[in-house]
């Protein structure tokens, strides 16, 4: 195990050099700049501060020698200065990235709970009405837009029943100590999560199901139940564990997209995470943001994906060997 940790540790360093390479790319060949916002909103209008900010930043430097200079920044956990905000870019990140993870774990255990119990439900009850009612389901949650889907619940939780609220993260003004705001904190992190969750639940549901059909044929099951095992027994100790493996793959393929749809979410709910902090990064050409968004995106989604191979081997002990 730890020859494993310390190789896939090491596979980081290529991977965020990669990452940092390619979007620095994209970067340079997309038009305009914060200088051509900052000219169009008249924040400034002299030829001459301009071009002094465009020296300052170091934008008048060719873009191979930019790459090297944020290079060296990054090795030395230094990821840029934010024109907009006007402080450096892993403090603005860092003040928002816990909302987002929040939500992105959040989705996807309520993804993989909900997403588990409908497949192993459906398997069992193969064929039922069960079967096709949460066939339907998947499908229907599966097509449905985030942003729709998160607007009926809007209107549906919020609006007509009046138990959630619209948006934010927490209630202005709310007094109280450590477990009010706890449940102020989850009561608007259901709907949300909620909303992220049920599209990766669609998904993790029909796997579940095609996965418990085809290890309920196999030899070891059979012979578990010819030694007078019960059905919940052989369901829930032979086949549940073994069909969770392709749940758990796609769960570490899945981290990135879900970190990438809570951009949708977080817009529309108005939670103030980093999807929120890139896409006005994006608006406003805010470019070392958007890098260092990018960068540490690739990074959690490593971590959350050696996670998951760590889940591997307590699931299936061949991995080991």
């Amino acid at each position: 195990m730890f020859r494993m940790l310390l190789r896939r540790l090491l596979q980081l360093i290529p991977l965020l050099l990669g990452v940092i390479v390619l979007n620095f790319a994209l970067i340079q060949a997309a038009p305009g700049s914060f200088l051509d916002v900052m000219t169009a909103e008249q924040q400034v209008s002299d030829p001459a501060i301009v071009e002094r900010l465009r020296s300052t930043y170091g934008m008048d430097q060719p873009p191979l020698v930019q790459l090297w200079r944020y290079l060296v920044s990054v090795v030395h956990l230094d990821l840029g200065f934010s024109y907009r905000q006007n402080a450096p870019v892993l403090d603005i990140i860092m003040a928002q990235l816990p909302a987002t993870l929040l939500l992105m774990l959040s989705a996807i255990s309520i993804a993989v709970l909900v997403g588990s119990a409908a497949g192993v439900v459906a398997a069992v009850k193969v064929g039922s009405g069960w079967d096709s009612l949460v066939s339907a389901l998947a499908v229907f949650f599966f097509a449905a837009p985030s942003f729709w889907l998160g607007i009926m619940l809007v209107v549906l939780f919020s609006v007509k029943l009046g138990w959630l609220p619209v948006g934010g993260m927490q209630t202005i003004g709310l007094d109280g100590g450590v477990w009010i705001q706890v449940v102020d904190l989850l009561r608007h992190l259901a709907l949300p999560a909620l909303t992220l969750g049920l599209f990766y639940a669609a998904i993790y549901a029909r796997v579940m199901r095609a996965s418990m059909l085809e290890v309920a044929r196999m030899d070891f099951v059979r012979a578990a139940r010819a030694k007078g095992l019960s059905g919940a027994r052989v369901v829930l100790a032979h086949v549940l564990r073994n069909a969770l493996l392709p749940v758990v793959t796609l769960v570490g393929l899945q981290l990135g997209t879900a970190l990438g749809g809570s951009v949708v979410i977080e817009a529309v709910f108005s939670w103030p995470g980093i999807g929120s902090l890139l896409f006005d990064s994006v608006m406003s050409r805010n470019y070392p943001v958007v890098l260092g968004v990018m960068v540490l995106s690739a990074l959690v989604v490593a971590v959350c994906n050696l996670a998951v191979d760590l889940a591997y081997l307590k699931l299936d002990p061949r991995v080991r060997l």
